[in-house]
């Protein structure tokens, strides 16, 4: 059996733009990624504080330093810029392996900088 795990999460991330006419996606700062371990094309579960809507959707890099959150395609129409989203990624895992687990939580301030990571 396989549990699905949170590994990686930026918190409180602000969403900068939002494009509906792209293929789809979200499209966050390369220092970010790296910072929490999410990798470009990996799936992510995003949650809006704003609002408690949740979708899922693929990372693309976006420019290192440039404090980018964009979500693009369909899932644009479910954001407005300024809204404070969380992103998750997870990790399938056997039990055993489930529990040493611990994920990178990366907590941003208003401008999408770090603040802290909690490993």
């Amino acid at each position: 059996m396989f549990l699905k795990v949170l590994r990686a999460k930026l918190h409180r991330a602000v969403v900068t733009d939002a494009h509906v006419d792209y293929v789809g996606s979200i499209t966050i700062d390369k220092l970010l990624l790296d910072a929490s371990g999410i990798l470009p094309g990996e799936c992510v579960l995003v949650a809006d504080l704003t609002d408690g809507e949740r979708f899922e959707t693929y990372v693309i890099e976006g420019p290192a330093g440039s404090g980018t959150i964009r979500i693009n395609g369909a899932a644009a129409r479910l954001v407005d810029v300024g809204d404070k989203v969380i992103v998750m990624a997870f990790a399938y895992a056997e039990p055993k392996e489930a529990a040493a687990i611990k994920p990178n939580i990366v907590l941003l301030d208003e401008k999408n900088r770090i603040t802290q990571v909690k490993k």
